[in-house]
């Protein structure tokens, strides 16, 4: 079954329940409700239209994808129509080829990403969707999901609400923490929009880990940039989107 929990706090999470689907090749269309597609022989491209019965596709790219038919709304008090993203590791059974994820936090040496986003009108978020949990989970949903927002247009705001701010790869973050009721939540946000950025993913698992909302024995499973959509944004792009991790 593919359902989402969703409590009556929730204002946005990212995760949802994704069936794998057949590969398919880069530089085609994806309107499928949970398609998705493999790109550079290493990520995953899923168009996980996962809040909404309205018609969403995405262009894949050999680099990322761009939403080229958006019909849904949603109330900005609730959860997003969706999550298209691209992502290295394993999301819902669905693991791109290759990874070395999950991987337990005590053995990441390194864990890097980069992304260059193409904004457009609408009400959204940019945001990166890192998932840790601990067990080598690579079905259902985890238990922690960090949220990078480098980008929020429209009146939207992440899960439960601020706790302070902090520097992370040069750069300051509103932070926010809660709970959709299925899982924790600590998002960090932006104050202006971010169009590409190359850091370090360890950096924000270190900041979680020392907020304890996870130990080192944890896993990390999935790295995964997109958007979430409340209404609007055709043209939305991730593009060049790369992620490593090595222990």
């Amino acid at each position: 079954m593919r359902i989402r929990a969703l409590g009556a706090a929730l204002l946005v999470t990212a995760g949802v329940l994704v069936a794998p689907v057949a590969p398919a090749k880069a530089d085609v269309t994806i309107c499928d409700q949970y398609g998705s597609t493999t790109i550079q022989g290493r990520y995953v491209v899923q168009n996980n239209r996962w809040g909404s019965s309205a018609t969403q596709c995405v262009y894949v790219t050999s680099t990322g994808f761009r939403i080229t038919t958006q019909q849904g709304s949603a109330p900005t008090n609730g959860a997003p129509l969706s999550y298209p993203s691209a992502f290295l590791g394993c999301h819902y059974g669905n693991c791109s080829p290759g990874s070395n994820l999950p991987m337990q936090v005590s053995r990441i040496r390194n864990a890097t990403s980069s992304i260059n986003y193409q904004y457009v009108g609408g009400t959204y978020n940019a945001s990166y969707d890192i998932w840790l949990d601990p067990t080598p989970k690579t079905n259902g949903v985890n238990q922690m999901e960090i949220m990078i927002w480098f980008n929020r247009q429209g009146s939207i705001q992440p899960i439960g609400g601020v706790v302070g701010t902090t520097t992370i790869g040069g750069r300051t973050w509103q932070v926010w923490r809660g709970s959709n009721g299925a899982n924790n939540v600590i998002s960090y946000v932006a104050p202006s929009p971010i169009n590409s950025w190359s850091f370090s993913v360890l950096d924000f698992i270190n900041d979680v880990r020392a907020r304890g909302a996870i130990t080192t024995s944890w896993y990390l499973t999935s790295i995964q940039a997109g958007f979430e959509p409340w209404n609007g944004g055709v043209g939305l792009a991730a593009e060049n989107f790369t992620a490593s991790v090595s222990g």
